[in-house]
């Protein structure tokens, strides 16, 4: 059997040459061991610290400024400052403060408090005294719910000759016809669940106090029910969405129970659509069991805008596909960066001028143009998109070329598996989408228009955890694009469905659907719940 040291050179300078590129390969091998130990080690930390961070830190992303104040690089002090604005401020005036006058849009009732006879005399001459005024205070009160019976009485009419013909009232069209549920009721349900986030069965209890038995199996069925009737409405506004300039989406987990050819335990989505257009704000929710790139291929088809989303490439198919326009949102690259700070394990409120890792002072330094970004669209953000265009361009252009400058000579300097890397390669993956605002004041920095529709459903969620069936999950998506959407009218929602779904068993045409349509609704002919005013 042959042996290792068989294969040594016999010459002494041959061996030591050996034994020293021998030591050499094995000190190179240890040290990329060591190089890559402390790798790992930098990682687990950072993925710790910012496990902790999402435990017990601040959910907050605001960076104070006195941190982004640290770092004075000449790369980051070389943009033209913004003079100050000007502000007129009038000497020794300052707003009033205490308790808010009660709306005076609701209802008054009168209670009379009188002074007693006795004390109607005067105690000096004994004269009656006279009334000369009043003094007025109030205070708010609240009725709990009431529940009560409609009673449709339909007259009937019969010939008092022949006796054979009987003519009756007609019954309005109902919205769940033979139920014992009316608009009201429905309405209130439907509220309850989507905007309160009170699930079926505390409604349940509910109405149980209030003397009334409904189960929730009932509820539920109701629920499904008055999603399909909304549906016609549901489409109408999905077409004008789509007629629209820019739109946001975004999506979110949801869990159905009963769901063909998954289990109890998959995760489902619900997408969410958020229009522009001021004169008529549309949110609409769309469940898909999938998130694959063929559900936006089918909400976004027949779209041919701006939209507006994270970083997920789901969307990207049909953005090239349809010659849509592709923007990204800042709020999300700001987030890596923020990230970075909580892995690093660094609370930049209590760390001193420093005292902050390397890591952590690249990050703030991103941080602060972006902060200089958001300031800028904070002080343009009610003028008129051409405005908003040219000031992006004389104000925020520059800021993000120094931007792009400072991350094209960082990315290659930082491994791209840290918490930086990541967020380093996020903002440079992103950069045609996040630029595209600076062409086009229409659109908007961030996606927080899409985040925020989508919050009250993620609320919702924690309360009723998931939908049953797919009818339950279609549903809710109905029902809950009708609620924002009616909050982005800024239509009372329990006002709102009470009156629409009073008058939509009614309509025979389409433009009938469309005179209820949240935006063509009158929030005066809504406030009067028992007498509404159809169109």
């Amino acid at each position: 059997m042959s042996s290792p040291l068989d294969n040594l050179p016999d010459d002494l300078v041959a061996l030591k040459a050996f034994i020293a590129r021998q030591d050499r390969r094995h000190t190179e091998e240890l040290e990329q061991l060591r190089r890559e130990h402390r790798l790992m080690l930098s990682r687990l930390r950072e993925q710790l610290n910012l496990a902790l961070a999402r435990q017990y830190g601040a959910s907050s992303e605001v960076i104070p400024d006195t941190q982004l104040r640290l770092f004075n690089e000449a790369e980051t002090d070389a943009a033209p400052a913004e003079p100050p604005e000007a502000v007129e401020v009038r000497s020794h005036a300052r707003q009033r403060t205490g308790r808010r006058a009660l709306p005076q849009s609701l209802p008054r009732v009168d209670i009379l408090h009188d002074v007693p006879e006795a004390q109607r005399v005067c105690p000096h001459d004994g004269q009656s005294l006279q009334r000369i005024g009043e003094q007025t205070s109030e205070q708010l009160d609240i009725v709990p719910a009431k529940v009560r019976v409609l009673r449709h009485i339909r007259a009937k009419y019969a010939c008092p000759a022949c006796e054979q013909h009987v003519v009756s009232a007609a019954l309005p069209a109902q919205p769940l016809p033979k139920s014992v549920a009316s608009p009201g009721l429905l309405a209130h349900i439907a509220v309850s669940k989507y905007t309160d986030a009170l699930p079926l069965y505390r409604q349940e209890r509910i109405f149980e106090r209030m003397g009334v038995t409904l189960g929730r199996a009932s509820l539920a069925q109701w629920m499904v029910k008055t999603g399909a009737l909304v549906q016609p409405v549901i489409n109408l506004l999905r077409d004008e969405l789509l007629s629209q300039a820019v739109i946001h989406a975004d999506e979110t987990t949801v869990q159905v129970l009963n769901e063909p050819g998954k289990s109890p335990e998959s995760t489902s989505y619900m997408w969410v659509q958020a229009g522009c257009d001021p004169d008529r704000p549309i949110v609409l929710f769309d469940y898909d069991p999938s998130r694959s790139g063929r559900v936006p291929m089918r909400l976004f088809g027949e779209f041919s805008g701006v939209l507006v989303t994270d970083g997920y490439e789901g969307y990207a198919p049909v953005c090239h596909a349809n010659g849509i326009t592709h923007a990204g949102c800042w709020a999300h690259a700001r987030r890596r960066f923020d990230e970075v700070l909580k892995a690093s394990g660094i609370n930049p409120r209590k760390t001193p001028k420093g005292k902050s890792p390397p890591k952590a002072r690249r990050a703030i330094k991103a941080l602060r143009w972006m902060k200089t970004l958001f300031a800028i669209e904070h002080a343009i953000r009610e003028h008129d998109p051409t405005a908003r265009y040219e000031a992006r361009q004389s104000r925020s252009k520059p800021v993000i070329d120094e931007l792009r400058q400072w991350l094209d000579e960082t990315l290659p300097t930082v491994p791209p598996n840290t918490a930086l890397g990541r967020a380093l390669g996020y903002l440079d993956s992103q950069w045609p989408r996040l630029i595209r605002f600076l062409d086009d004041g229409r659109i908007e920095m961030t996606n927080n228009r899409a985040e925020n529709a989508i919050r009250p459903f993620v609320v919702g969620r924690k309360n009723w955890l998931f939908s049953a069936t797919t009818d339950g999950a279609n549903a809710s998506a109905n029902l809950y694009s009708l609620i924002e959407t009616a909050k982005a009218c800024e239509l009372e929602p329990y006002a709102y469905l009470r009156y629409l779904l009073t008058y939509l068993p009614r309509a025979t045409c389409v433009d009938e659907v469309e005179a209820v349509l949240p935006y063509n609704a009158d929030k005066d002919q809504l406030l009067d719940l028992d007498n509404p005013v159809l169109p």
